[in-house]
């Protein structure tokens, strides 16, 4: 599986071809200048990964975002087309990851870890009981770390199951953040609990995220820069 990193800074208007009908539609109702840029760089570094894959240009490639809930253009990214790949997407703060797997499905989440936060809140929101005692057993120091690794680790699970945030996160436990990525408890809505895989990421040294990949035990991760590749992308 790769994954791949982008800086908001890469972000310039010869990526815009890049996008379907649908996605220039959303880019260009978006207000905040950096949430735009983000969005755009989601879509076009998928777009860059996916089409070398399928071999295809990266404007041909036949995306989906269709809500199964609303039939909205918000859901999560799919392929359009039967293929044997799937992808994930996540952005926070200067960041924009891409993560692309073939034959299963795959959740990716990056979190800021200088941005702030609300530690307590976000604790008593996604922690189970268990996890919210380990995490006031930790020096104050140390807690919005330990956080932030057990919420990517969350995240990218319930990116790779399809549900998003529709499940409680306090039932879905995950080991703690010293020892190696598992998930310990699933939330009794999730009535299928296929095996899934992760690998903790660390991008720029600094910022925690994690990958989660259905139906593996272990998960065998290559990283690379899309900055460069999308700041010389000429249409």
């Amino acid at each position: 599986m790769r994954v791949s990193w982008a800086r908001l800074g890469a972000a310039h208007e010869g990526l815009l071809p890049l996008l379907d009908a649908v996605e220039r539609r959303r880019h260009d109702t978006i207000v905040d200048p950096a949430t735009r840029d983000r969005f755009l760089l989601g879509c076009a570094l998928s777009r860059l990964r996916l089409g070398e894959r399928l071999d295809v240009p990266p404007a041909d490639v036949p995306l989906r975002r269709e809500c199964p809930h609303c039939g909205g253009p918000h859901g999560k990214p799919r392929l359009a087309v039967p293929s044997p790949y799937a992808f994930s997407v996540t952005h926070s703060g200067g960041l924009v990851g891409v993560a692309v797997c073939r034959g299963a499905e795959v959740g990716l989440d990056l979190e800021e870890a200088d941005a702030p936060l609300d530690v307590d809140a976000a604790a008593r929101t996604a922690l189970a009981a268990p996890e919210l005692t380990a995490l006031y057993a930790r020096p104050s120091a140390g807690r919005q770390a330990a956080f932030l690794r057990v919420w990517t680790r969350k995240e990218a699970v319930l990116k790779a199951l399809g549900v998003g945030l529709r499940v409680p996160l306090r039932e879905l436990r995950v080991s703690a953040p010293e020892e190696p990525p598992a998930v310990l408890s699933w939330p009794r809505q999730l009535t299928a609990r296929p095996g899934v895989g992760m690998a903790d990421l660390l991008v720029d040294g600094t910022h925690p995220a994690s990958v989660a990949v259905t139906g593996a035990r272990g998960v065998d991760v290559t990283c690379d820069d899309g900055t460069a590749a999308l700041a010389a992308y000429v249409p």
